[in-house]
């Protein structure tokens, strides 16, 4: 979900990469080479590095997205989950509630959080895995961030983390593609925590947030149950839980929308 740009980033506190130091602003080319040394002083081999960058240009769409990205949340919660919480996603949400009930009772079973919530999560999202993901190449929007001078060394972490994400080969560059801060796959994982949380819960070797059903919700959960997550406790406004999920998205309105639609579903 594209909206959830800024929101998305308190995930920010999850950074896998250490901190970088590559001159925001200025010429964009020596920026890429400077982001390059870092991205090979942390580890990434010279030929990722080197493919990952090639053509790659500053994206003047990305930082007007971004710029005009206050406030994105302002609608009343009624106004707002009228729109989000629909009868139609409710009613695919209670379709892959039964398409994956093995599933999502082992997660719950390993992880605390109910199926409930994590379908939530991924029909607020991508409406399942059915509408766009976004089609933006990731290193390119983040390159593009991290050169702008107002949260430049987030996004330079960020860029590391997209940078591992095709080394480990999870994504292909074909499909490291993306929304406007760089979020990946049918529940919008920001590249560190795609590292940090990624599960490969259909055991091909490799964890794929685009593709694989069994991986998204399985990597949805785990971030909730390793931020925290009480299992069988409550999840409504004012719980714990519904601090945890603080670590999903930080508006108070959207999270209030998932368990809107949580507790729709498990009636």
């Amino acid at each position: 979900m594209i909206g959830r740009a800024l929101a998305a980033l308190v995930l920010s506190s999850l950074l896998v990469a250490p901190a970088f130091a590559a001159q925001c602003g200025g010429d964009f080319n020596a920026f890429l080479a400077a982001m390059s040394r870092d991205a090979q002083a942390a580890g990434i081999s010279p030929a990722i590095v080197s493919q990952a960058f090639a053509g790659v240009t500053r994206d003047q769409e990305v930082i007007n997205f971004d710029h005009r990205q206050r406030g994105t949340f302002r609608k009343s919660f009624e106004e707002y989950v009228s729109t989000r919480v629909t009868a139609g996603r409710i009613a695919g949400g209670k379709k892959r509630l039964q398409q994956h009930a093995a599933q999502l009772r082992q997660i719950e079973q390993r992880s605390g959080v109910p199926p409930e919530i994590v379908v939530a999560i991924w029909g607020l999202e991508t409406d399942f895995g059915t509408a766009d993901m976004g089609r933006r190449p990731v290193v390119k929007t983040l390159a593009t961030l991290a050169h702008d001078c107002r949260r430049s060394e987030l996004f330079q972490n960020e860029l590391i983390a997209a940078l591992r994400i095709l080394q480990r080969g999870d994504l292909s560059q074909r499909d490291l593609v993306g929304a406007f801060a760089g979020e990946i796959g049918q529940t919008q994982f920001l590249p560190s925590s795609y590292i940090k949380y990624g599960v490969d819960a259909d055991g091909n070797g490799h964890v794929d947030l685009r593709h694989s059903s069994a991986d998204v919700l399985a990597s949805t959960a785990n971030l909730l149950g390793k931020n925290g997550w009480q299992r069988g406790a409550p999840y409504g406004e004012g719980t714990a839980n519904f601090q945890v999920m603080r670590e999903w998205n930080r508006s108070e309105l959207y999270r209030k929308t998932i368990v809107n639609f949580a507790e729709r579903l498990r009636r």
